[in-house]
């Protein structure tokens, strides 16, 4: 069985993996190559659920951190 701190690591990943995401859905929405409108609603819509996503992780990562000391 693995401990808290193999699944805090876990979390941590994921949620570097979100932040990289964030930032190229961030550079392509201001990016000035030109995007049709459904694309940039789409690029918004995936951006706001990568970030609600972000934040659940944090919180997830917080909460370990505060069950078991782990830093």
């Amino acid at each position: 069985m693995r401990g808290r701190g193999w699944i805090k690591a876990l979390r941590q990943d994921d949620a570097q993996q979100v932040r990289a995401h964030i930032a190229e859905l961030e550079r392509n929405l201001i990016a000035t190559t030109p995007q049709g409108r459904h694309r940039r609603f789409e690029a918004g819509n995936e951006l706001r659920i990568a970030k609600f996503r972000l934040e659940r992780l944090e919180e997830c990562i917080a909460g370990i951190a505060e069950k078991c000391g782990v830093r």
